[in-house]
């Protein structure tokens, strides 16, 4: 009996093991992700969105060879909108509801010490986490470690606030690097150094036999209109479009180092812009003219590019019209991650990763943003005015149109909205 019983012991160790093993995640099986942030750049500037004057052709063939959603949404300024990817909560939640004054010198900042980031549920998990370009939940002069603290190894930040001035982000830079300030790149344009530390981290978390999450928060196109490289090289004014530009060509120059370090089946690479353009001229598009832009409620101020890269796993030229708000990244991120979210977090995100892997539909009924003292309901046909009470029918964009609220159609849309913002004001 003794010997039989070891016998089948010995057997039920061996299946436990086989079972262990077969629900770990082994670092090499898990996705690369390169989440990439745009500063200042609506959805309809890229060609791929019904822009005109072709200056996206990079992200345009993105999106041939992945999936474009048409409708995402977030904050139409930078602190809110960013808060959200990080934490996964909308802008009611976070509270950060306008620029912090990281640009003005002063002390305000984030406390991720009591807050918990995507990054660090992934580093926690083995990922190498890094963050680069616009950083403005604190300032580094004062809080040196603030990207550490928020989850991410390393980092290449523009530093907005050095020896109590004001510095600059495209031309005579400064940047911090890891806690240094890079001292050897004054006469370089640092959009072009940015883009050489995420395909360094790249290759590092290649030769680590490491997957790597990099959130690349571009500079551009965010004023003041500078002259870029491509302008110098060509003797020609700096302007928005231009700019526009060579972001693209910045994004080609990524998605070939994928493509050159054999990397491009196993990271998924999402393109967004953080808000709407800063600009107050009408844009012509292939749908219609669109208004508004950063800082606004509106359309134009809130729906933004959102494009999905990523061959054998995201289908190739296609259009998803999927609500997407920003806080869903965080989730959709932890679950490919295959990171289960702690039960005590309060997170507002919903994952998108049906809709992202080709599985069916997504779940989410609505997107809110927020800016200073009001935020919006929006469920893809009518938004919703937590301020000013204002309903605007939305089934027509770009066109957009205030209703009165006494019409049925009014009433109707009412009966869903009004429940949704009376929960976030309780938030």
């Amino acid at each position: 009996m003794q010997v039989y019983h070891m016998k089948n012991l010995s057997f039920s160790i061996l299946i436990l093991l086989v079972v262990l093993q077969g629900c770990a995640k082994p670092e090499e099986s898990l996705p690369n992700i390169l989440l990439i942030v745009a500063d200042d750049l609506g959805y309809e500037k890229l060609g791929c969105y019904g822009n005109i004057d072709d200056i996206t052709p990079n992200l345009d063939e993105m999106a041939r060879k992945g999936t474009l959603f048409t409708r995402a949404y977030t904050s139409p300024v930078c602190t809110p909108s960013r808060m959200s990817i990080y934490t996964g909560t909308y802008a009611p939640r976070h509270k950060y509801n306008t620029v912090l004054p990281v640009h003005l010198g002063r002390k305000d900042f984030v406390d991720f010490n009591r807050r918990t980031t995507y990054a660090q549920l992934l580093k926690n998990e083995g990922y190498l986490t890094a963050v680069t370009g616009k950083w403005q939940l604190a300032a580094l002069e004062f809080y040196p470690l603030h990207c550490h603290d928020a989850g991410f190894d390393s980092w290449f930040v523009w530093q907005i606030w050095h020896n109590n001035e004001k510095t600059t982000r495209h031309w005579n830079s400064t940047y911090n690097h890891d806690g240094q300030i890079r001292k050897d790149i004054d006469a370089r344009f640092g959009p072009d150094v940015m883009t050489e530390y995420v395909i360094s981290h790249m290759k590092q978390a290649k030769k680590s036999n490491k997957p790597f999450c990099i959130q690349h928060n571009m500079v551009l196109p965010h004023i003041p209109i500078i002259q870029t490289p491509g302008d110098k090289d060509l003797g020609r004014e700096g302007s928005l479009d231009n700019m526009i530009n060579y972001m693209d060509a910045q994004i080609g120059i990524l998605l070939d180092s994928l493509h050159s370090m054999n990397l491009t089946s196993k990271t998924l690479v999402i393109f967004a812009g953080d808000n709407g353009t800063d600009i107050k001229e009408p844009r012509h598009t292939r749908s219609g003219i669109v208004t508004g832009g950063k800082g606004l409620l509106n359309d134009g101020g809130t729906h933004v590019p959102f494009i999905a890269y990523w061959p054998g796993k995201v289908k190739a030229d296609k259009k998803a019209d999927d609500l997407i708000d920003f806080a869903d990244i965080f989730p959709t991120f932890c679950e490919l991650a295959g990171i289960t979210i702690p039960e005590d977090l309060s997170i507002d995100g919903i994952s998108f990763s049906d809709p992202l892997l080709g599985r069916g539909k997504g779940q989410r009924k609505w997107i809110t943003a927020g800016y200073r003292d009001d935020f919006i309901v929006f469920n893809g046909k009518w938004r919703l005015y937590h301020k000013e009470n204002k309903l605007v029918d939305c089934r027509n964009l770009p066109v957009e149109k205030e209703v009165d609220m006494n019409t049925e159609e009014a009433k109707m849309a009412l009966s869903e909205l009004l429940p949704i913002l009376n929960k976030l004001r309780d938030l």
